[in-house]
């Protein structure tokens, strides 16, 4: 990959490494506003044009834009030269991950842990709903998102193929344009949820596509004017605290809106967490294996299995926002995926690290490539 493809290795950052612990505090904060000032949260999410709430839209959009002006897209073209991995990643994502993320769902939430969740809920368009569905629809708009973000971290300290991650990340970006709400309607219509087309196309828009737009012609802009150096070390940087920023503001308004579900059901975060931990456990033991199996570099195999597991939970977050309220069940247990995602993720990373002799070298994997040919 060239040298505009890959932005500097690096390490979490401070954000990035405590997010846990930024979510933990942006759930006290959110639960102390919401007893304080009950009204407030729900103001905002009320001032809304077609279901879309201007601040949280706002918000929202300054938490996915960072991430898609990071991408290369011109890197795409070359991802042929190895379609392994590439092939192996699209199958996880988009084959295999919706579907095993709506049945493992719906078997814990829907049906082992029914009983002791809450009744009903009333959503933003005033449908009532019986709240294990609306968990169950938070997990399902997890599922339908593949990492663009944090993924890039995991990678890097996986020790993984940087060049192949960014390729996976462009790519996964532009079919989500495509899938994302066609995949999304199909489960959450299993899901029994009501479906608004036009908002769940319109969410896609607004979250996947205008970020990635914007996102395309900034990094092109600066690129040109300023050159790759600068972009990287003096642009990126400050992005990536934007974003984490503007996720953050948006979860201290959710759970400000949530607290008194999360009072009186201490036990929900929990019940919504495992079945959550057991899909990205699975996902990733599935693609890694395949990546052993198909022969692939343990550089190319420890992303494709990192991109499966993990889930673009921005994207997730802004969509059960549009889709069901700030409020909904279907908000929270977004949420839940970013916080069981930065610990879970760490762990799989120190798996990956301390398994790398299962892999063949890249010399031995092409000459195994070359024998499967002839």
């Amino acid at each position: 990959m060239s040298s505009q493809g890959t932005p500097p290795r690096r390490g979490l950052g401070v954000f990035e490494r405590f997010l846990y612990l930024w979510v933990a505090l942006c759930i006290v904060a959110g639960l102390l506003l919401g007893k304080a000032y009950p009204e407030m949260a729900v103001a905002l999410d009320g001032m809304s044009v077609a279901h879309i709430s201007i601040p949280i839209a706002i918000a929202l959009f300054f938490m996915i834009y960072p991430i898609m002006v990071k991408i290369d897209f011109s890197e795409v073209v070359k991802a042929g030269k190895n379609p392994k991995p590439l092939l192996l990643t699209l199958f996880i994502n988009w084959g295999i991950k919706p579907f095993s993320m709506y049945f493992i769902a719906t078997l814990f939430i829907g049906y082992l842990f029914r009983d002791y969740l809450p009744g009903t809920e009333v959503l933003r368009d005033g449908t009532t709903v019986e709240v294990y569905r609306s968990y169950i629809s938070g997990a399902i708009l997890l599922g339908i998102a593949p990492c663009t973000a944090m993924v890039l971290v995991w990678g890097f300290l996986a020790r993984g193929n940087d060049a192949h991650t960014l390729v996976m990340v462009a790519i996964n970006s532009l079919a989500m344009l495509f899938l994302y709400a066609p995949l999304g309607g199909f489960l959450l219509k299993m899901n029994l949820m009501p479906i608004p087309w036009l908002t769940i196309v319109l969410a896609v828009v607004v979250y996947v596509g205008l970020p990635l737009v914007a996102g395309y012609f900034t990094r092109k802009r600066i690129v040109h004017t300023k050159g790759i150096d600068w972009f990287q070390t003096k642009f990126l940087p400050h992005l990536t605290t934007v974003s984490i920023t503007a996720l953050l503001a948006t979860l201290v308004l959710l759970f400000s809106l949530k607290g008194e579900v999360i009072i009186a059901y201490p036990q929900t975060v929990a019940f919504i967490a495992i079945p959550l931990v057991i899909q990205t456990s699975i996902i990733f033991i599935l693609a890694y294996s395949l990546g052993k199996t198909i022969n692939l570099t343990y550089e190319d195999a420890a992303p494709s299995a990192m991109i499966g597991a993990s889930n673009h939970f921005e994207v997730a977050i802004a969509t059960a926002t549009v889709l069901f309220g700030l409020g909904s069940g279907a908000a929270l247990a977004t949420v839940v995926g970013v916080l069981i995602e930065v610990p879970l993720m760490l762990l799989l990373v120190k798996i990956c690290l301390r398994t790398r002799n299962w892999f063949p070298a890249e010399k031995e994997s092409l000459e195994g490539s070359m024998v499967q040919k002839a």
